[in-house]
């Protein structure tokens, strides 16, 4: 009967607030994102303890950590929120225009700058009732993990060989080429392999301690080594970076002619040779056959298609 009677006090707004509590690991982060008033989350959480005789999140100095047994919890309260969702939004099929579900998005902003703005905007023209999350793909971002969890519905990004334990689609290659200012030396005379290695370069931050990046993968695997003397986290910001310095950028064309409308830059060959890089979309396998990841994922291959024509 104790087994039965905690049952009937926990309904599924608990869960939700159970889950996104401890993946968020702040009551003030878990009532943006659930849309509610700080006091109603502290509320819940009042009562989440008491149902679990634990405190769930205690404070270690400025910061929340889940305690062993919220630990425990946070993969068996999103199983619950994923079954949910499904159990009745897969089974009458979706509807665009009347849906009401989260899509998250992770994405690295490597992609044409043009890319998110579109899919957000076709997103939101063709369901506007589901709100949208576009989530980065940093440092910290364990994206396999978020997929596994239930937490993002697709990762879009460049990887030399992606995970074969999760689904792919692929969206578009690109050539590799550099940008650089106008008065870089290389614009006037051109350049050879070494003369671009000895260039001061600019790459973006590594995802992970110890990460290699797509261009420096390669270089390794051909015994080179370019001289990168400036890194930023931003990489939607490297192009001004690079129109006031002498730096160097090597990255997809589709991203760098974004910037040659308006700023002053200037596309040039790179003399290594590097296959075309690959953009795909990743799934889980717990969402290949759900009718709203499908259409999702469907309008980030629409929205990368059109963009590869244009």
């Amino acid at each position: 009967m104790r087994d039965q009677a905690l049952f009937d006090k926990i309904d599924l707004h608990l869960i939700r607030v159970l889950h996104t509590v401890l993946t968020e690991r702040s009551v003030s982060r878990a009532a943006v994102r659930l849309g509610m008033h700080q006091p109603a989350v502290s509320a819940a959480l009042r009562r989440l303890r008491d149902l679990a005789g634990d405190p769930l999140l205690v404070r270690s100095g400025a910061a929340m950590l889940p305690t062993d047994a919220a630990l425990r919890m946070v993969e068996p309260a999103g199983a619950i929120l994923r079954s949910a969702e499904a159990l009745f939004s897969d089974a009458r099929g979706f509807d665009a225009r009347t849906a009401t579900r989260t899509f998250r998005i992770a994405a690295s902003d490597y992609l044409d700058p043009l890319f998110l703005p579109r899919l957000v905007a076709r997103l939101k023209a063709e369901a506007p009732l589901c709100p949208v999350e576009v989530l980065p793909l940093s440092a910290d971002a364990h994206y396999h993990a978020h997929l596994a969890q239930g937490e993002v519905d697709v990762v879009i990004g460049n990887w030399p060989q992606p995970p074969d334990d999760l689904h792919m689609g692929r969206l578009f290659g690109d050539e590799v080429v550099c940008l650089v200012s106008p008065a870089h030396p290389a614009v006037r005379r051109g350049w050879d392999t070494d003369e671009w290695l000895a260039a001061e370069h600019i790459a973006p931050t590594p995802t992970h301690p110890g990460a290699r990046g797509v261009i420096d993968a390669h270089l390794d695997s051909l015994g080179l080594q370019r001289r990168v003397t400036a890194r930023c986290a931003h990489f939607s910001l490297i192009p001004e970076m690079v129109a006031a310095s002498l730096l160097v950028l090597t990255t997809g064309r589709q991203f760098c002619e974004r910037f040659t409308d308006r700023l002053p830059l200037t596309v040039l060959p790179c003399p290594v040779p590097f296959p075309r890089l690959m953009y795909y979309q990743l799934w889980h396998a717990r969402t290949h056959h759900s009718a709203a990841a499908m259409w999702l994922r469907d309008s980030v291959r629409t929205v990368a298609e059109s963009l590869r024509k244009a």
